[in-house]
């Protein structure tokens, strides 16, 4: 039973982005280890010719998606794009 409908209705976060890419062989693992931290980061497939993945999460995680990022990216040969 809901009380108040104010207390329901929570403002959208908005979602930062990065758009990454890596060897074809290391995304189903990669995407797999992102998606394994519970509510930090979703992985889509931007272009999947060139191997342009963009990693969605909120702007409160960054800083851990910025350590997950830094930890994988000797072992994914993780290298950034530009987003825009």
């Amino acid at each position: 039973m809901v009380a108040n409908r104010e207390e329901v209705a929570r403002p959208a976060r908005e979602l930062a982005t990065i758009i990454l890419t890596m060897p074809a062989k290391r995304i189903a693992l990669f995407k797999a280890i992102v998606e394994s931290y519970d509510n930090i980061a979703t992985l889509r497939t931007e272009e999947p010719r060139q191997h342009h993945l963009r990693l969605y999460f909120a702007q409160e995680t960054s800083a851990e998606v910025e350590a997950l990022l830094d930890s994988l990216q000797a072992d994914f040969e993780i290298s950034r794009l530009p987003t825009g």
